[in-house]
This record gives C-alpha cells, sequence and structure tokens, in this order.
C-alpha cells in the first residue's frame, strides 16, 4: 500500500516574490548567515539554482542537529518555483521519498510564498513531516525580515 502523501502551506511576505525567489534560488548559503538553524549548505556538485545539481545542508529542527542532501530537481524561473529531492540523510530513516518545493507567487503588496512537501512513508507509524514544514515557515520569516533589513 502507499503512503504518499503531500502536505502544503502558504505565508504572506512582506517582500517582493522575486526578490524572495531570487535569494532562494540564487544565494541559499547566505540563509546560514541569517539564521543559526541553519549550520552550511555546500553545493556537492553543479551550480546553486541549476537543475541536477547536488548540495548538502545542515541544519537544526526541534533541537536535533540533521543533514539532507538533495537534488535541484526543476528549476521554473518564469513560475519562480524550485523543488528539491532529498537523496541522502536523516530524512531517509523515515521517509521513502521527499521532495520540497518552493515557489513564490507576486502579489501587488509583497508576495505569497507556498510551500509543498511530497512524502512517502517508510510506514504507517512515521509522523507527517510537521516539523520540517514548521521549519520551512520560520526560515520564510527569517530570509524575509534579512531581506526587509537590506
Amino acid at each position: 500500500m502507499a503512503l504518499a502523501e503531500k502536505l502544503e502551506r502558504a505565508v504572506e511576505i512582506k517582500v517582493p516574490a522575486e526578490k524572495f525567489y531570487e535569494m532562494c534560488r540564487s544565494r541559499p548559503h547566505h540563509i546560514a548567515s541569517i539564521t543559526k538553524k541553519i549550520q552550511t549548505m555546500k553545493m556537492h556538485e553543479g551550480d546553486r539554482g541549476v537543475g541536477g545539481s547536488t548540495a548538502v545542508w545542515h541544519y537544526t529542527v526541534d533541537g536535533k542537529d540533521q543533514k539532507a542532501k538533495e537534488i535541484i530537481k526543476t528549476v521554473d524561473n518564469e513560475n519562480k518555483l524550485t523543488s528539491y529531492k532529498v537523496t541522502e540523510g536523516d530524512l531517509m530513516h523515515k521517509y521513502k521519498s521527499f521532495e520540497l518545493i518552493l515557489q513564490a507567487v507576486p502579489k501587488s503588496n509583497g508576495g505569497l510564498l507556498k510551500w509543498t512537501i511530497e512524502y512517502e512513508k517508510l510506514s504507517h507509524d512515521i509522523p507527517c513531516p510537521e516539523k520540517i514544514m514548521e521549519h520551512c515557515i520560520r526560515l520564510t520569516k527569517y530570509i524575509e525580515e534579512h531581506l526587509i533589513s537590506a
């Protein structure tokens, strides 16, 4: 039986969607200087913002240090959408597949940031990744504050 599921959230942002998207697409390594929840982000293979490239993140969720290696799966500049497929790390102990999708939608005053997590649990007793989603929402606010003050 398939255990594939989807978790979605949207967050209003006060900065232009284009500016937020560009930060996440082209300068994700700067996020580590914005919050202590991200220790490092290093490109493993390829270039930032380029589909097929791989990166390794060290981050903290719920007080626990974690690691994830991801492939940048999709970069859609027209729709300001990027997707990342996790291939190694702590999440792979709970999920058979784990994909994070980020889309910045322009609005007249700021934007809307849509986070989607598509995942497949390894077993029924694995919780949905609410903690990871909460982490993404907090990161959104940290990045927004940084972009406002920059």
